[in-house]
């Protein structure tokens, strides 16, 4: 899997220039018929065209965007006098091209049902240091754009969605700060052969003024694949954004990610392979929420590993999954700056029923925090054939606090140890480890007055559980469950634990991979 930086990934196909040669005259003197209002029905159309015609990536652009590095480019600001969508509650802007973002797409606004795009202005921008011999074309396109909205000061437009990067877009609730990426699609994630699409063109309806969500549609093109996108995006406390999607496939793809997620973790109290960083913790996320088809709430923690790493959770009409940041202490990060602490997680509910197939987390090594190096996405298990056309929905939603989710109690923290009394040195057997997980929330409060009512329940795929125990976390409100592990050195196993009260479950189930060295 590419890393994707901090910064965005790369982005797509080069606009077409309009045509502004005159009418024939026969034409000229014919009666003029009101044009249609441009619909989503348009956006498919162009799809299954485009997914017809061979592939064609955008002609290079001219030199003096080329050569924008970061600092250059990020020295490009949009003139907040230039918005549009003018007269209600959302404000547009559009990004300048250069440094990662080479792909120009077109950004079109819908008015009264006619789409005109965007065009190219030098007057959009403020260039700062950043200087330009010649002008730049009119077609030239943007990098993307971003929505803004009033979304923490009714006085004050905050940016609250921004589509910038080949398919990667962010959304923001209430009191966030962007953290992890949605994407539109994922073809073949965590393979060699890995294509990543492009957005290539937006359509923007201009909405009423006292309108609550804004529309807007994309074209999505690659090698592999072709798409036609309808969204929604509802800004709040919680924000979110329904998407749906017509896909039609250039060719067979062995592997596509549906709703994918993309975060970073780089160090948490349950990996610290990283510890170069004065922070103690740097994450966007820190685990895999799952809800399954059967009603299971699955929590995986996320993980740093030394090579790339894919965990799958066969499922059949997955009820949700996401990528979360439970941890929410300013002191387990210290960083005044990028505030983890309110990175939102995002939270995926698929519309109708998607069927056979599994969630594929993809955890890739990170040497830092620039780098987002964790995917999740549903994988269907229906084979993805050229001219069979994939239709699918669903709902993204931003949040701080997700605990409304999952009705039992939650995993909030994950360690690991030598399988040794506290304050021992004495020697451990080789291929054994002790793995200690910390559960709130749900009934647990309840239960601290009675805790011979509350069992632990581990299990392996391999090796054997020597011991477990579980103790009153007085600190949490909840309990703390502990497990030892034995396993023959160098064998891997998958593991898994959660509280009940007799045959009744308290808790959601923990899971997580682990090799024993």
């Amino acid at each position: 899997m590419p890393h994707l930086t901090r910064r965005g990934l790369s982005t797509l196909l080069a606009s077409s220039a309009l045509s502004l040669a005159p009418l024939p005259q026969a034409w000229a003197q014919a009666p003029q018929q009101k044009p249609a209002k441009f619909a989503f029905e348009d956006v498919q159309r162009r799809a299954r065209e485009l997914a017809a015609a061979p592939y064609a990536p955008s002609p290079p652009l001219p030199d003096a965007i080329q050569k924008l590095d970061y600092d250059a480019w990020r020295d490009i600001r949009f003139k907040p006098d230039r918005t549009a969508l003018n007269g209600s509650p959302f404000r547009l802007q559009t990004f300048h091209l250069g440094h990662l973002y080479r792909r120009p797409v077109t950004v079109n606004v819908i008015r009264e049902g006619l789409a005109m795009p965007i065009p190219y202005a030098a007057g959009l921008f403020e260039y700062g240091r950043s200087k330009f011999e010649k002008p730049l074309p009119v077609n030239l396109g943007f990098a993307g754009f971003r929505l803004h909205y009033a979304l923490n000061d009714p006085r004050i437009f905050d940016e609250a969605l921004a589509f910038l990067g080949a398919n990667a877009f962010r959304l923001l609730g209430r009191g966030q700060r962007y953290g992890l990426l949605a994407l539109g699609l994922a073809v073949n994630p965590g393979m060699e052969s890995e294509d990543i699409p492009q957005f290539i063109e937006f359509w923007v309806e201009t909405p009423e003024a006292n309108a609550e969500r804004c529309t807007f549609y994309a074209l999505l093109d690659s090698e592999s694949v072709t798409g036609a996108y309808h969204f929604e995006f509802t800004p709040g406390i919680d924000s979110m954004i329904d998407v749906s999607a017509t896909l039609h496939p250039r060719r067979t793809i062995h592997k596509l990610g549906l709703a994918p997620l993309s975060s970073m973790f780089l160090t948490g109290e349950n990996d610290r392979r990283i510890l170069s960083d004065w922070r103690p913790e740097l994450h966007d996320s820190d685990g895999l929420l799952v809800n399954t088809g059967a009603g299971e709430w699955l929590w995986r923690p996320l993980r740093n590993p030394a090579k790339q790493e894919i965990s799958s959770f066969v499922d059949r009409d997955v009820k949700g999954f996401g990528l979360l940041q439970r941890d929410r202490t300013f002191e387990h990060y210290q960083d005044l700056e990028l505030s983890y602490e309110v990175r939102p997680s995002y939270w995926v509910e698929p519309r109708e029923g998607w069927g056979e197939g599994r969630i594929d987390l993809i955890e890739a090594p990170a040497k830092d925090d620039s780098q987002n190096n964790v995917l999740a996405a549903w994988i269907p298990n229906a084979p993805v054939e050229t001219g069979k056309p994939i239709n699918l929905a669903w709902r993204i939603t931003a949040s701080l606090d997700m605990r409304r989710l999952s009705p039992n109690g939650r995993a909030i923290a994950t360690f690991q140890t030598p399988p040794r009394a506290f304050g021992s040195s004495a020697p451990v057997l080789p291929g054994s480890r002790r793995f200690i997980v910390d559960f709130a929330g749900g009934e647990l409060r309840y239960f601290q007055t009675q805790p011979e009512l509350v069992d632990i329940v581990p299990s392996t795929t391999s090796g054997e559980i020597t011991r477990s125990f579980v103790q009153v976390n007085p600190q949490t409100g909840g309990f703390r469950a502990a497990f030892d592990v034995q396993l023959a050195p160098g064998q891997s196993t998958d593991l898994r634990v959660f509280l009940r009260t007799g045959t009744r479950a308290l808790t959601e189930t923990w899971t997580f991979p682990w090799r024993s060295e």
